[in-house]
């Protein structure tokens, strides 16, 4: 009785770990595939704000934002 709940335990904490790590792999490659922000979306923000970037303004706040995502 008490070996089969230890086991339950067991399987249900293994499970949760493997289900962590698989679906961190799966949101990394997906993020990576897709990623949340591109030079139009800061294009289209800087000219909502009243400012109209450079293209080197914007090769830089790319390079940030992918500093940020590593």
């Amino acid at each position: 009785m008490l070996q089969d709940i230890i086991l339950l335990v067991v399987g249900i904490l293994i499970g949760l770990v493997i289900g962590f790590f698989a679906c961190r792999k799966y949101m990394m490659g997906y993020l990576k595939k897709n990623p949340p922000i591109n030079e139009e979306m800061i294009k289209t923000l800087m000219l909502q704000m009243g400012r109209k970037p450079s293209q080197k303004q914007i090769n830089q706040m790319m390079k940030q934002m992918e500093r940020f995502n590593k």
